[in-house]
């Protein structure tokens, strides 16, 4: 369900406030509960998508840490974030 879907479902739940029972209401703010609680997320074309999640198990990271880190190293390769230098004493995971 989308989010607009959503937004339009609660608009016309608030409306009908009074003919809306109290298990469907229960549901909308379920839904709508989700809806803001997955928020950060950024919708992706479907084959940026599946390159991501091939990517995320290969190096065994989570989604968002994959999104994250490729970001970064995106925002410091083109100058936005300065880079970080490890000395010989830094721990990397073998990531680095």
């Amino acid at each position: 369900m989308s989010r607009s879907s959503i937004v339009e479902e609660l608009e016309s739940a608030a409306e009908g406030i009074a003919d809306i029972s109290r298990a469907d209401l229960q549901i909308i703010l379920r839904r709508a509960a989700l809806v803001l609680r997955n928020v950060s997320t950024v919708p992706l074309e479907a084959p940026t998508q599946d390159a991501l999640t091939s990517i995320a198990a290969e190096m065994k990271m989570s989604h968002p840490n994959l999104i994250a880190t490729i970001l970064r190293d995106w925002l410091e390769t083109n100058a936005y974030l300065p880079v970080y230098e490890l000395d010989d004493d830094t721990m990397t995971d073998e990531r680095a």
